[in-house]
């Protein structure tokens, strides 16, 4: 969906199709470097990650595997619930592996600090963080990350994966939405 199909309910972009494009190509190839001579698996967590994790993993210049978790602590608002709880778990053993986890958005980084404890207690070689947007203002806790795509602002966003309320998904851009569709 492009952001003209929007109309009126999507009231700004802040990162388009090409900036994204750009900066993941960018990004695959600081992490090919990175990761090339290691047992790399990229874990992402669903559904956000699915745009960024199938487009990063087109600009890598080979193959590395994925494997995918989907982790609940929104439901359908647009604040975090604070409740985090695994939905589908990894069907990959990460023991010994280097672990990459490939995100849409970090907002708080409470879901993912907590994600990334759960991985480690695997006994996995090590864990790192990719995302693709983070919201630098709003950070609760310190997570280490090693790649990231863009800051933004601390604006309830969509597109490019990020929902509300199940829609929007498909954007191309990760814009804001007009505060009348979800008051």
């Amino acid at each position: 969906m492009d952001a003209a199909d929007m109309g009126s309910k999507l009231e700004k972009v802040l990162v388009t199709e090409e900036e994204i494009r750009t900066r993941l190509a960018e990004l695959a190839e600081q992490i090919w470097e990175d990761y090339k001579d290691k047992d790399v698996l990229l874990v992402g967590v669903l559904k956000g990650a699915v745009m960024v994790m199938a487009d990063l993993m087109r600009a890598l210049p080979g193959t590395v595997p994925m494997d995918w978790m989907a982790i609940s602590s929104y439901g359908s608002g647009t604040k975090s619930s604070g409740v985090v709880r695994i939905v589908m778990d990894l069907r990959t053993d990460i023991t010994d592996k280097h672990v990459l986890i490939v995100e849409d958005i970090i907002d708080s980084g409470l879901t993912l600090s907590w994600i990334k404890a759960n991985l480690e207690s695997r006994k996995p070689a090590s864990v790192e963080i990719m995302t693709l947007l983070r919201k630098p203002d709003v950070v609760k806790v310190d997570i280490p990350v090693k790649y990231v795509g863009f800051d933004i602002p601390n604006e309830f966003v969509v597109g490019y994966g990020l929902d509300y309320a199940e829609k929007y998904r498909n954007l191309r851009v990760v814009g804001t939405l007009a505060p009348e569709v979800y008051s």
